[in-house]
């Protein structure tokens, strides 16, 4: 295996693969990690993907809660607020809100992990260039080698020479007059409590965002007006004089970049033997936080099924990866060109960020042929066991709200458990009554089959866990005993009707039904 490029998303790639122990190469043509905060949004259903790699602690201690925003008329307060609601945790959504955390921290975090399971990033390292045949990918290296691999997964960012040699098209369009610029700096003597914008319009407007972890703010001003501000100390200090009229403290600038509206996606994530991923396959506006977030979908998506492919898996599974991740790039990019078109135009509530798009945890894969419901389904696609409600996910009585302040996470997610859909977290026991949560569960490389009730169920095997789910007074020897009812509620079982959910390797429901044979079927069609 050879990944280009160690951003998010090949880094996220090259962890998933190291912890199943699949040999792969990751090089980057660039010096080191990327220097600057530009992603520094990260969105509740990555914090779950990290979560399952190992870095979530890491990444809490690294960043910060999204600060609230105060905006002003020179010195004048004229507003404060929040970009969206804090939500408070639910037992089937543990981290309802999303974090900040600069990308150059992000990436140094993903790399120290992927250190602890045995790889490296070959920074330094160019691809010049690569030929594929029916049975492998022959990569040419900057340093004169020539690396022979069965694939090849180009995670090289937005201008991708992956893609470029592969002549995929690269659909959407550049919008040469409508830019930003983006720097990061110190600021003395500004509160780091709050997300500082001065201006009238979207013309004329700057923001100052603290950075959690770091001393450093990040400037943003879009630039709508013919502004060419040269991206540098002296080019950003005059650029806020102009725009904010207040007279602050601005350091040297440590990173910058003028970003231009490149609205684009890929026709296709895959050309035989390689794949692309990030922001190879799809280019976004900043607005709404989602590039970084969706880059590193894709390659949570992609390196389970590399891996089952490289070890004797179907190569359906692995097609299947274009066919999900097509569909949900394309829905994102819509997503977040609309919250950039309410930007340029000035909308009242264009800093509003309470969509529960963003933080993607609806998303998935319903339609998916790794998505398959082997139950009498209604139409409007819920499952719903002995007349129990499938909109009530909480349990009875609203068991499992949360005790926060704010509205509780579940009004983040859709009703429903069914195929294709993000399996949702719970809280459990152990017999021996130690807690445990089914993403603890979950945690690791392998797909986990949830019994509910009495039926047979799968052996386990390895890549496949097989935990039975009970309510509380029945004696099953290594069963979860689900103490509260939120898993039954979650996934809407009952305890006295079996029902079987398989868990894939990246947290999404493969197959929900009740007939064992239906699940061995489809375990082998997949290759689990």
């Amino acid at each position: 295996m050879v990944i280009v490029g160690a951003g998010p998303a090949g880094l996220t790639l090259a962890i998933e693969l190291a912890r199943r122990g699949v040999p792969h190469r990751l090089v980057d043509a660039g010096p080191g990690p990327f220097p600057g905060s530009r992603g520094k949004g990260l969105q509740p259903r990555t914090l779950e993907v990290f979560e399952d790699l190992g870095v979530l602690d890491t990444v809490f201690a690294a960043g910060s809660p999204y600060p609230p925003i105060r905006a002003y008329r020179g010195d004048t307060v004229v507003y404060e607020g929040r970009m969206a609601p804090e939500r408070a945790a639910t037992p089937q959504l543990p981290y309802p809100n999303a974090w900040m955390l600069p990308q150059t921290r992000t990436v140094r975090i993903l790399a120290d992990r992927l250190r602890e399971l045995g790889g490296t990033v070959e920074y330094g390292t160019a691809l010049v260039g690569f030929d594929q045949d029916e049975t492998a990918v022959h990569a040419e290296l900057g340093t004169g080698e020539t690396v022979t691999a069965r694939y090849l997964v180009g995670a090289d960012g937005g201008r991708s020479t992956v893609r470029a040699a592969l002549g995929v098209g690269f659909l959407g369009e550049t919008r040469e007059g409508e830019r930003s610029i983006v720097a990061d700096l110190p600021v003395a003597g500004l509160d780091r409590e709050h997300w500082h914008f001065w201006g009238d319009g979207p013309d004329t407007g700057i923001g100052l965002c603290p950075l959690g972890g770091t001393d450093l703010f990040q400037l943003q001003a879009p630039l709508l007006d013919g502004s060419d501000p040269t991206p540098d100390t002296a080019g950003v200090h005059a650029l806020f004089a102009a725009r904010a009229g207040v007279d602050l403290d601005l350091g040297e600038v440590v990173w910058a970049s003028v970003w231009r509206a490149n609205i684009r996606m890929v026709d296709r994530y895959r050309v035989g033997r390689v794949l692309l991923a990030g922001d190879a396959a799809h280019v976004h506006s900043p607005a709404g936080g989602q590039g970084l977030n969706t880059s590193i979908q894709d390659a949570y998506n992609l390196g389970w099924k590399l891996a089952g492919v490289l070890s004797g898996a179907p190569e359906p599974l692995l097609d299947s990866y274009q066919d999900e991740r097509l569909p949900v790039a394309a829905g994102v990019l819509g997503v977040t060109t609309a919250l950039h078109d309410k930007g340029v135009a000035g909308d009242g509530d264009a800093l509003r960020r309470d969509d529960p798009e963003l933080a993607q945890l609806t998303l998935g894969y319903p339609d998916s042929a790794l998505s398959v419901t082997d139950l009498d389904v209604p139409a409007d696609g819920a499952v719903s066991v002995d007349g129990a409600d499938p909109v009530d996910r909480d349990g009875p009585a609203g068991a499992g709200r949360g005790d926060g302040a704010g509205p509780a996470g579940e009004q983040l997610l859709d009703a429903p458990v069914r195929a294709g859909v993000r399996a949702p977290d719970a809280p459990c026991h152990d017999a021996d009554g130690t807690p445990v949560r089914l993403f603890q569960v979950f945690a690791g490389p392998h797909a986990t089959v949830l019994a509910f009730g009495a039926g047979p169920a799968p052996a386990a095997r390895d890549g496949l866990a097989v935990r039975r789910v009970v309510r509380p007074g029945a004696a099953v020897p290594g069963a979860l005993v689900d103490t509260g009812g939120h898993a039954h509620a979650g996934y809407g079982a009952h305890p006295d009707r079996p029902l079987l959910v398989l868990v894939r390797p990246d947290g999404y429901v493969g197959f929900l039904g009740r007939d064992p044979a239906g699940l061995d079927a489809y375990l082998a069609k997949f290759g689990y």
